[in-house]
């Protein structure tokens, strides 16, 4: 959270500083409207700015993800930025059109309007972007309402996902159009100021990217086909447990990470995490897919041994570090899949001492074949397991972690589960003096 959290906040904070070196004269106004032009200008270009980064974060970069820590907090930072860039193109409309709305009703005198750095002596160039303010002011206001809808369609759990997948496409559309906008209205003569510079290479970076989410083509190279080979029904944790055997392309995953799947069906690729370890001798991969949605519970139903499958990844950075000697995993309900890959490769090359790991598998209840598959993983690879029941040991808290492991405070906590737990147990042991940064855990919410 903190890597995206400087990049969130240095992205807005360098945009910001570089408009206002190239306007200077907004701290020298006179009058209203000249006030109501550089509000207009920098809320405009702060909005293109965002909405371009929002484009390429939206084509998947796996190289951004070291930055990010993984495409999960990628994708954490692209909702921040979402939200906003719809606050900020409010305020940009609203800047815009209220001194019209309150001058039509009397309330302020009425002003000629022109741009703050105009000159006379118009270069060809100049007079036509001037000539096209109309015509960009006509498309980008109804840029703006489709955009913001969507934005804010985004944001509605309710609204189902693959609608949600869909429409959200659209946004990319609508970006396309508020880059003519931004082009002929942006103050000419800022052109060829820094602001000016990282503008248009925003803007040409985000076109780009708008064109490959819109031609469908976001993460096809990382993509490969493949087949159902094997499905098992875990029905007393509500669960299914899918074999998969990828196609030649594959390059494999390390234990953590996630894949985007898609079963052959109308619906967008879902995030998985993959729960083996990548044997390129057996090259298969396994998924636990617990039923949490409208998709998810009906999926078990729909698929069949020899279904297709499309897989595209591997995503995420939750791969336990190196060099982590000591460390503590706690699985809350489905969020034990990464560890059980991590699980697998331990036992096939255990540290032999080298780590000391403790492992709370949490769950309100377990599916005997399963858990049996857990001890027996666990004991090869030398982790100490603590199996918790809700129903019958309560809820895991962070001081009852601090008695059973007397140095917590030298370990690296990597959690997987719900956000509300995570966020309990980060609280608790941070107070206590644990580095925030020892604490791992995957912001799984992709919308």
């Amino acid at each position: 959270m903190k890597n995206i959290s400087f990049i969130y906040a240095g992205f807005l904070s360098v945009i910001t500083l570089l408009w206002l070196a190239a306007n200077p004269g907004l701290f020298e106004v006179a009058e209203f409207i000249q006030l109501r032009n550089f509000m207009v200008q920098y809320f405009g270009t702060l909005s293109i700015a965002i909405m371009s980064l929002i484009m390429i974060l939206a084509t998947r970069p796996v190289w951004l993800e070291d930055y990010t820590g993984g495409l999960d907090k990628t994708y954490r930072l692209h909702k921040w930025l979402g939200i906003t860039v719809l606050v900020t193109s409010v305020i940009h409309w609203l800047w815009s059109n209220g001194p019209k709305w309150a001058s039509a009703l009397g309330l302020i005198e009425g002003g000629r309007r022109r741009s703050h750095g105009d000159q006379t002596g118009f270069s060809q160039l100049q007079g036509f972007f001037a000539g096209q303010r109309g015509f960009a002011e006509g498309i980008g206001e109804w840029a703006f309402y489709v955009a913001a809808a969507l934005m804010i369609i985004a944001l509605i759990k309710w609204f189902p996902y693959r609608w949600f997948a869909k429409t959200h496409t659209f946004i990319a559309a609508a970006y396309l159009v508020l880059v003519v906008h931004a082009t002929l209205l942006f103050e000419f003569g800022n052109w060829i100021s820094p602001i000016g510079i990282v503008t248009a290479v925003l803007l040409i970076a985000g076109t780009i990217s708008a064109c490959i989410v819109l031609a469908g083509r976001v993460g096809r190279n990382r993509q490969v086909a493949g087949k159902i080979v094997n499905l098992v029904r875990l029905p007393d944790i509500d669960t299914v447990q899918i074999t998969i055997m990828p196609e030649a392309g594959w390059k494999g995953h390390k234990a953590g990470q996630f894949a985007c799947v898609a079963f052959g069906d109308d619906e967008r690729p879902h995030p998985f995490t993959i729960s083996s370890h990548w044997n390129p001798e057996f090259p298969q991969i396994t998924l636990l897919v617990k039923a949490l949605g409208d998709y998810t519970e009906t999926l078990p139903d729909n698929l069949r041994v020899g279904g297709d499958v499309r897989l595209e990844g591997p995503y995420g950075r939750f791969t336990f570090g190196q060099g982590n000697d000591r460390q503590v995993w706690i699985a809350g309900g489905i969020g034990l899949t990464p560890f059980l890959a991590k699980l697998e490769e331990l036992a096939l090359k255990p540290a032999a001492g080298e780590q000391k790991i403790d492992f709370y598998q949490v769950a309100p209840s377990e599916d005997a074949t399963l858990m049996d598959r857990i001890r027996q993983l666990a004991h090869k690879a030398g982790v100490t397991l603590h199996v918790w029941r809700d129903d019958v040991d309560g809820l895991l808290k962070a001081d009852r972690v601090r008695a059973d492991i007397p140095d917590w405070h030298a370990a690296s906590f990597w959690f997987c589960g719900p956000q509300p737990f995570a966020a309990a147990l980060k609280r608790d042991l941070v107070r206590e003096g644990l580095p925030a940064k020892s604490f791992h855990t995957e912001l799984f919410e992709f919308r």
